[in-house]
């Protein structure tokens, strides 16, 4: 089920989102490293902002976009404290807009949200593809269901069979996602986890590009 905005304003306003971490993936880090990251950049789902503020202090053409205002406040409030002219808008992923603007898209722990549980992400992806430039990157990174974990975990397939007709699927390897855990982790205990504690857990990054047709 594809939560409203409220639910997602209730988890900021409260502190206790899980992938709030207070820094960037290092998966994403890694990514912006090697030179994957290019011309103007949508953070799809920015949640807290840590990516979009790791790449406007780089100085990339950048901007976040959450369905929560209360994802997109604290995330201005935190490029404030960070010292960085960072932007921000509250935008629907399902309608990211009509013009194909960006070269990066990247998508840090969203894609999972409407594929797991046999969820359809067709919607999702098309919106991508309506704003990603021909030969664009989506970089995907996703929560895996290849070991136990906490939060919606999805199969290598989910993101293959999604980005089909119009996509290439250049790259689809195993990654791991940094997340903490919080009151709002419901399998803590089943887990083993350890209140307030920052854990690793299995993800996929995928690297995925628009086709020129």
């Amino acid at each position: 089920m594809i939560r409203p905005a409220d639910f997602w304003n209730s988890v900021y306003d409260s502190g206790s989102a899980p992938w709030v971490i207070g820094e960037p993936q290092p998966a994403i880090v890694d990514l912006v490293a090697q030179g994957w990251v290019r011309g103007a950049v949508l953070d799809v789902g920015c949640g807290a902002g840590e990516h979009t503020i790791h790449l406007a202090g780089l100085g990339y053409d950048v901007l976040g976009v959450d369905l929560s205002p209360s994802a997109i406040a604290y995330a201005r409030a935190s490029a404030e404290e960070h010292g960085v002219s960072a932007r921000f808008e509250v935008a629907d992923a399902l309608d990211l807009g009509p013009d194909p603007l960006y070269d990066t898209i990247i998508d840090s722990a969203l894609f999972h949200v409407f594929a797991h549980d046999n969820g359809d992400p067709t919607d999702y992806v098309r919106s991508l593809r309506r704003v990603c430039k021909p030969g664009g990157l989506v970089h995907v990174l996703a929560l895996s269901d290849v070991e136990p974990g906490f939060g919606p975990r999805i199969g290598r397939a989910s993101i293959s069979e999604a980005f089909g007709a119009g996509w290439v699927l250049e790259e689809l390897q195993p990654a791991r996602y940094r997340g903490r855990v919080t009151e709002a982790v419901a399998e803590a205990e089943q887990l083993g986890l350890t209140p307030g504690s920052v854990v690793d857990e299995a993800a996929w990054l995928a690297r995925v590009r628009r086709s020129v047709s």
